[in-house]
């Protein structure tokens, strides 16, 4: 095989074996409702083992890798916020994120609990 083949072959399957495609170019939204940790999670390990800290801003996510940053975008207000995702959930059906107590803060949350939102991956 020629020079200029086996490079192409190569990179070819190189783009293969890292996934990489046209379909990952557009960041896929999802909407749903958003919930917040309570006090009573500080400090405790989160699916990542990185401890809970509500000043931080972090969320949990049932399919994003770990270390993804997420914008998440308050539907009521229009206000945004970027979180990492270092925890695995929510388990409850219609949630797609729970977000830390500062993220909810930021969002505008705080008191009511339940937010609708649209999440989309920006990592």
């Amino acid at each position: 095989m020629s020079a200029p083949r086996r490079a192409a072959l190569a990179g070819a399957l190189a783009l293969a074996a890292c996934n990489c495609g046209w379909a990952e170019a557009a960041p896929r939204a999802e909407s749903g409702l958003a919930s917040y940790y309570g006090d009573e999670f500080q400090g405790r390990r989160t699916a990542s083992g990185q401890p809970y800290d509500g000043r931080r801003l972090t969320c949990a996510h049932r399919s994003h890798p770990f270390g993804a940053w997420l914008e998440v975008t308050n539907l009521d207000n229009g206000r945004k916020v970027r979180v990492m995702v270092n925890d695995r959930g929510p388990f409850v059906k219609g949630r797609v994120v729970d977000l830390s107590r500062e993220a909810a803060r930021q969002l505008g949350m705080i008191g009511r609990g339940l937010v609708r939102v649209r999440v989309v991956r920006v990592s």
